[in-house]
């Protein structure tokens, strides 16, 4: 069908079907562009292989996914269950991004030891270093566990009744993976809004150390400047390395673990890549909504999109000012503000996407093509006639609520840090193994490390104000009414009153209840006090919309079984939910708009000019000899084709968050880079594929050995590497 002409027609009042269909499959995602969708390994059919052989892959497919025999899939990990990675050597070695590994490499930093500014490298495997919450995750297998849970299930069910259902059955074929096998993990996730259901079986392995970070001059070149950009100069990397018992077997942290032997390690191309060269992305997406009604992208717009933006954008502030004042404060909330930011300017795209692009629009011309649809089928409209009215309906009970919830879990759930160790106090299982209790309050402790108290009553101060700015006053909890009558409404000197009388505004008030001290109850502490009064709160708010919830649950989950059935001859992708995925395309640049062409690829080159344009910026500040070494030309067997040296590159494979570290991969299965970042032309891309604007950013896998290599000192390094040419 061409385009062009169905659009002409369109806007002549003709073919209006035609034209209908195309709106339909632009906004709902049924694969008719080769570079969409997140496809399951484990269930790829024979049209998405016929699409990847046309577009240029020259592997079989049971090389990709395979369970009898080791593929390329068991060289992708999910990386501490947020990001992805990648083996690249026999002895277990694992590339992933260094926006991923920044919060270890925070911890292991320091004023004196500060390996966030300078880098740091493992010359030998002493001194690699541990990272006791870390893991990396292996994929065995996937199963379709559909029937199986929805025998669970039957016609008379209320919604909530449904899912209680469902999550027990879910729970349970997990738990038969763990009883048959103690090292391996069983879990069943949802797919296609609950309609299917899929059982992947993975291996943890808990022994993962830090091996290699390039400086964050590098690592973070552009910090939140650059951030969701393109062209982009960052050399987002680092390197672990996995560790195993003596059997290769999963093994908690101990001097004596040995180097992980994977089943299959990633092959390592220095060839490079040319405009049109077919490109595959494998990692683990975090969530996309691709599949969701307008009703719930106004809502996701005017919630927790807006309270994010609003939010964080005055937390963030009162950090960077802080953060750029003194260095012990800049490694301490290095990780947070990282990770605070990241999705702070993510939510800020993707309402403008939304808005620029016109995305509501063209989902309601979809929807209304669906709608005539259901009426056109007897047997459609018996079951579905109330689906669209219900859904307003229960999206309308909410709003006001839901928008509200978005803003509380921003101010104060995800707010001070003295709330979220309260909650945190309120949660602990005292009574647990003594084991556990260890570990889990050691972990606790440590966020004593991160916390300046200053900073976090200013943070709280603002939150207040934030919050009762922004929401009706029936939404205000309990301490609103304490800071009005016994602090006349002063809320910093009721914030200084709390922070003076609570006990766990350091780890004493935690050791004398351990301790058993009887004179101190931990429960009346006034800011676990408060905390418990803020649960109470959200749990009301969230009960009183409990009902509309259900209802929009049970509509979405019916809204994207309908579309499936309405095209049922087609390859419908589902969407992203933390599990492996595949994405494939071509690498290529795009037109964000008028008059401007971005390229494919940048080099060094474009470092120097940013460098020289933001002087004085300490975000895009560079070691001097790193400006020397790049300023040498000399970069060996790491160059391109025309001895300069490639940075990063962009292809249109289809990425979320989680894809973070993704390996991205040539026709031939060789390692080209590493996925870390979308542009921000496209950040509406978590609710509909924009084919000619969407591009996922990744780091020249070239550049990451040079800076290895030549930066690092670490030629040890590359030579564990499997690599060709």
């Amino acid at each position: 069908m061409n385009k062009m002409k169905v659009i002409t027609s369109f806007r002549n009042g003709k073919r209006w079907g035609e034209a209908l269909f195309l709106a339909l499959l632009l906004l709902y995602p049924v694969s008719m562009h080769a570079d969409e969708g997140m496809w399951m390994l484990g269930n790829l059919n024979k049209e998405t292989r016929k699409t990847m052989k046309e577009l240029g892959l020259q592997m079989p497919a049971d090389q990709l996914y395979s369970t009898r025999h080791p593929s390329l899939k068991d060289a992708v990990v999910s990386f501490g269950g947020f990001c992805s990675g990648v083996v690249v050597s026999e002895d277990g070695l694992v590339f992933t991004n260094h926006h991923c590994g920044f919060s270890s490499i925070q911890q292991h930093s320091s004023v004196d030891h500060d390996y966030l500014k300078d880098g740091f490298t493992a010359h030998s495997r002493e001194e690699e270093l541990p990272n006791p919450e870390l893991y990396v995750r292996f994929l065995l297998r996937t199963e379709n566990v559909t029937r199986r849970v929805l025998k669970a299930t039957t016609p008379g069910m209320t919604e909530s009744e449904r899912s209680l259902a469902i999550d027990s059955m879910m729970v349970l074929l997990g738990d038969e993976v763990t009883k048959k096998d103690s090292t391996l993990v069983g879990i069943v996730d949802a797919y296609y809004g609950g309609n299917e259901f899929w059982l992947s079986v993975y291996r943890d392995f808990n022994d993962v150390r830090l091996v290699f970070a390039p400086p964050s001059s590098i690592g973070k070149f552009g910090w939140d400047t650059d951030n969701w950009m393109w062209p982009r100069h960052t050399g987002d990397f680092c390197v672990f390395r996995i560790y195993a018992g003596k059997d290769n077997r999963p093994a908690d942290y101990s001097p004596d673990n040995v180097p992980y032997r994977p089943e299959y390690v990633a092959p390592i191309t220095l060839d490079g890549y040319k405009e049109g060269s077919f490109c595959m992305t494998l990692g683990y997406p975090g969530s996309t909504e691709r599949y969701l009604s307008s009703y719930g992208i106004e809502e996701m717009m005017n919630g927790i999109n807006q309270a994010m933006i609003d939010v964080r954008g005055v937390k963030q502030t009162i950090w960077k000012r802080e953060m750029d004042r003194r260095p012990d404060i800049r490694i301490k909330y290095a990780s947070k503000y990282d990770e605070s930011s990241n999705y702070w300017k993510n939510s800020i795209g993707t309402n403008k996407a939304i808005k620029h692009l016109k995305v509501l629009e063209k989902k309601r011309v979809a929807e209304a093509e669906l709608r005539n649809w259901i009426q056109s089928h007897p047997e459609e409209r018996e079951k579905l006639i109330r689906l669209f009215s219900s859904l307003e309906l229960s999206y309308s009970n909410r709003r006001e609520t839901n928008r509200a919830l978005a803003y509380f879990g921003e101010s104060f759930i995800n707010g001070p840090e003295l709330v979220q160790l309260a909650l945190e106090i309120l949660n602990f299982d005292f009574e647990a193994e003594e084991k556990l209790v260890i570990t889990r309050m050691k972990k606790l402790l440590e966020k004593y490390d991160n916390l300046d108290l200053s900073i976090d009553k200013e943070v709280f101060a603002a939150m207040l104000k934030e919050y009762q700015s922004k929401v009706d006053k029936k939404f205000l909890p309990a301490m609103y009414e304490k800071i009005d009558t016994l602090y006349n409404g002063n809320i910093q000197t009721y914030v200084d009153s709390l922070y003076a009388t609570s006990n766990i505004t350091s780890p004493k008030g935690l050791k004398r209840f351990l301790e058993r001290d009887t004179t101190y109850n931990l429960i009346e502490d006034p800011a676990v006090s408060l905390s418990l009064d803020l649960i109470v709160k959200y749990y009301e708010m969230n009960q009183s919309i409990s009902e509309a919830s259900e209802q929009i649950e049970e509509g979405e989950r019916l809204f994207n079984a309908a579309m499936r059935r309405m095209y049922a001859d087609r390859n419908f992708y589902p969407d992203a939910n933390s599990t492996m995925r595949l994405s494939f395309g071509t690498v290529g640049g795009y037109t964000p708009f008028d008059g401007a062409t971005y390229d494919y690829y940048t080099t060094v080159k474009g470092i120097f000019e940013k460098v020289k344009e933001h002087a004085g910026d300490i975000d895009f500040a560079v070691q001097p000899e790193l400006l020397s070494l790049l300023s040498s030309g000399d970069f060996g067997r790491y160059a391109n084709a025309q001895g300069d040296m490639n940075v990063c590159f962009i292809s249109n494979n289809d990425i979320t968050g989680g894809n973070s570290g993704s390996a991205m991969f040539n026709a031939k299965g060789e390692l080209l880079g590493l996925a870390f970042d979308g542009n921000w032309e496209a950040m509406s891309s978590d609710i509909v594929f924009e084919p000619d604007l969407q591009r996922c950013i990744g780091v020249d896998v070239r550049y990451m050995l040079f800076i290895i290599e030549k930066y690092g000192k670490a030629a040890h390094l590359i030579q564990e590497l499997k690599m060709g040419r």
